[in-house]
């Protein structure tokens, strides 16, 4: 009698292919080498991604074929370094072959931070008359998906966009107009890899290496010790607390939910209504409960310390890149003078990660803003002398009393390209607006000086403002301020023997100090606690 054949489940394959350790894996490359990227020129070119344990990988590139064989899951390999020019292909061979288009070699920076380097093109006070400029095929960038971790991850969710007016609008707006003026100086690609997340801290964007051992940083390290000490047990209770959720998130809904979306609803129309005709505004209904929230995943939440460096940082590491630019520090500014400590080290923090030297870290100081007080831009401006190689955009023009996210991000990229094309490229051109450098007691003034006084210090429509002086008492008073050469000279009624000065010290300073270059002045203080 003839046996009758065995049908295996195909789940029961699928396991069975898990357990003997990816049988059906095929080369892959990590997602940043995907049709229409930009590699950096100059320098090595690393090239990563997975493939079969023990399967050799070829990469091919111009006139360069390297090869390496898969350990644990991945391969990588250097690529010797590449000089601008022609669209190049890349091949990928293994058990498969994988063929990326469309290649382009230039400049690549990385730009990161929180909701102001994310504020995208479309959202920029000049966007109706600039987007249909943006026809730049040579200018494309990665926006990394975002993502939360509590380990460090190794592929980047994005795609390449090529900069064009119909797709410009999704870019972020300061890199936008950072690669823009970059590429109309340079003339060649310009790749940005843009990687922001808005109201996070820097904590969040640092390693757990990068706290170090610094006491003001303890904080940060005890916490990631205990989420990572805790997190088998959070992760297999998390299952039992989301059905929770979802059960009171339901009852909620139908009970309360249903309800307060009607009364929202007409509160939105009656506002709207009580606003043409001028009438005072109704009061905005409260739901008689409130909604239940979710519970804390395992991985944290994007505030979380090293949530993000993991989730969209260690991925695109170590992608060949120039530097970077930043734009953040609103969600420190509750603990600005730990900021002091913190930023330097988590720039200190990415470059050791890549492995590229102290590349170039240009960052923006907070905009004028009623939330925003001067100690966050103080220790920005204190970061310039605890960080090589950086520059920093002051902004204290284009801000915007009552919100914290202001419109204008062409100047802010201008600026950031400015510090670029100066340090990174030796365009030999001012950069900076006026950074305070000294004090010197005369009788009853103080005599300033500044670095980056450029082609000469000027006051911007009127005399100068935003000085105050202060005597031994540290009661400060409105000076007045005169521009005498390449000084500041300062003074104030009632203080004959003055011992501090302090420019632009409030949260939305009322200031014109600025350099012939159209650069404004940082704010600061002498008497730095």
């Amino acid at each position: 009698m003839t046996s009758k054949p065995t049908t295996i489940p195909f789940a029961a394959l699928a396991l069975a292919a898990l357990a003997t350790g990816s049988l059906w894996a095929e080369v892959k490359p990590n997602p940043l080498f995907t049709d229409g990227a930009v590699l950096q020129r100059g320098q090595a070119v690393p090239v990563w991604g997975t493939a079969r344990d023990g399967e050799k990988v070829t990469v091919e590139l111009g006139n360069q074929k390297v090869s390496t064989t898969a350990a644990n899951g991945t391969w990588s390999v250097s690529l010797k370094p590449l000089k601008e020019g022609a669209p190049l292909t890349m091949k990928i061979t293994g058990d498969n072959t994988v063929t990326v288009n469309n290649l382009l070699v230039g400049e690549v920076w990385v730009c990161s931070g929180q909701s102001n380097m994310e504020w995208t093109f479309a959202k920029a006070h000049n966007a109706k008359e600039e987007g249909p400029k943006a026809n730049y095929p040579k200018i494309r960038m990665f926006t990394v998906t975002k993502k939360v971790s509590a380990k460090p991850q190794t592929e980047a969710v994005g795609k390449w966009v090529e900069c064009a007016p119909e797709t410009v609008g999704s870019f972020s707006a300061v890199g936008y107009f950072f690669a823009r003026d970059l590429y109309k100086k340079l003339g060649v690609p310009v790749g940005m890899i843009h990687t922001s997340w808005g109201g996070t801290p820097a904590q969040a964007w640092t390693s757990f290496e990068g706290f170090g051992s610094d006491p003001e940083l303890k904080g940060y390290v005890d916490s990631v010790k205990a989420s990572q000490a805790n997190y088998d047990a959070v992760a297999a209770a998390y299952p039992a607390k989301l059905a929770e959720f979802q059960a009171k998130k339901k009852e909620w809904d139908e009970t309360v939910g249903k309800g307060f979306n009607e009364q929202l609803k007409a509160w939105t129309e009656a506002t709207a209504a009580a606003k043409a005709a001028g009438q005072p505004l109704p009061p905005k209904p409260v739901p008689s409960s409130p909604a239940p929230n979710p519970p804390a995943g395992p991985e944290g939440n994007q505030n979380s310390p090293t949530a993000l460096y993991n989730g969209m940082v260690a991925p695109i590491i170590p992608y060949g890149i120039k530097g970077a630019i930043w734009y953040q520090g609103e969600s420190n500014a509750s603990q600005s003078k730990q900021y002091r400590t913190l930023f330097p080290a988590m720039i200190a923090d990415w470059r050791a990660k890549w492995k590229q030297g102290d590349f170039p870290f240009f960052f923006v100081q907070i905009a004028p803003f009623n939330g925003q007080p001067p100690e966050i831009r103080e220790a920005q401006f204190l970061t310039l002398s605890k960080s090589k190689n950086t520059a920093m955009a002051v902004t204290t023009d284009v801000g915007n009393a009552a919100d914290i996210h202001p419109t204008q991000k062409e100047p802010v990229g201008q600026r950031l390209a400015l510090a670029a094309r100066a340090l990174t490229y030796g365009e030999r051109i001012e950069y900076s607006g006026p950074l305070y450098a000294s004090m010197k007691a005369q009788g009853d003034k103080i005599a300033l000086t500044f670095t980056h006084a450029g082609g000469g210090l000027v006051a911007k429509d009127g005399d100068l403002k935003g000085f105050t002086i202060a005597g031994a008492d540290g009661k400060f008073v409105p000076a007045k301020a005169e521009i005498k050469g390449d000084k500041v000279v300062v003074s104030g009624e009632g203080v004959a023997d003055p011992k501090a000065v302090r420019y632009g010290w409030a949260n939305v300073p009322d200031v014109n100090l600025f350099n012939k270059e159209g650069l404004p002045a940082s704010p600061f203080r002498t008497d730095v606690d």
